[in-house]
């Protein structure tokens, strides 16, 4: 198990470049408009991580939290990016959701597309780990990268809606433009949260847990 190394960095933010490989430095292009960003903690996966933890910084300092994956790469193919959450600090990873997905698709082909909702990979109050992306390819070129968002992770009143869209390149030579939300059904703080592939490593790719000030 691979957990996310610590740091604090502001930055702000107006499109979807951050600076390269997240040598993050003063202002640069990021999410939104004028957005202060504060860089919380880093994953860099080493090859062969089962899992990526954070399971420190994330508390009342901040309303939002914002999680950057790229190009995360599996070393199984045809295999989902998950995550879970925590409210024991990482102790379990078993908090009850519910959520929604949808995806659009193209084929390198070219004669295949659509757009369709993605019953499989909803859950209706399950602690099991919740897909952000789904049938990845293990090859070379292969891998995936997108945004989740977490609101006010450390409610004790209401449970935590999140939202995220990824893109990836799929093992049958498709991309997949994914988008999953819903909500940690619980009003216990979440403290952590813990990223994997729904079976073998994380063989590639960086995870940064931001703070949204």
């Amino acid at each position: 198990m691979a957990t996310a190394s610590t740091s604090l960095s502001k930055i702000k933010a107006n499109s979807l470049n951050l600076a390269g490989t997240f040598g993050f430095s003063g202002t640069v292009s990021g999410l939104a408009d004028e957005t202060p960003l504060v860089l919380i903690s880093t994953f860099t996966s080493d090859g062969s991580d089962d899992t990526a933890s954070f399971t420190s910084g994330i508390n009342s300092t901040y309303k939002e939290y914002l999680f950057l994956f790229n190009n995360i790469h599996a070393e199984t193919d045809n295999k989902n990016f998950t995550f879970n959450a925590s409210a024991d600090s990482g102790s379990n990873y078993n908090v009850t959701k519910t959520t929604t997905s949808f995806q659009s698709t193209h084929n390198e082909a070219g004669n295949d597309a659509g757009v369709g909702y993605q019953e499989t990979y909803d859950l209706a109050q399950s602690t099991a780990f919740q897909p952000l992306f789904f049938s990845l390819g293990n090859g070379n070129d292969e891998s995936c990268s997108g945004i989740m968002r977490l609101y006010n992770p450390s409610s004790t009143t209401f449970v935590k809606h999140f939202v995220c869209r990824s893109v990836g390149y799929v093992y049958e030579d498709y991309v997949k433009d994914y988008f999953a939300a819903g909500y940690l059904n619980t009003t216990s703080a979440i403290d952590a949260i813990q990223f994997k592939m729904s079976s073998g490593e994380i063989q590639g790719g960086t995870i940064d847990l931001f703070g949204v000030v």
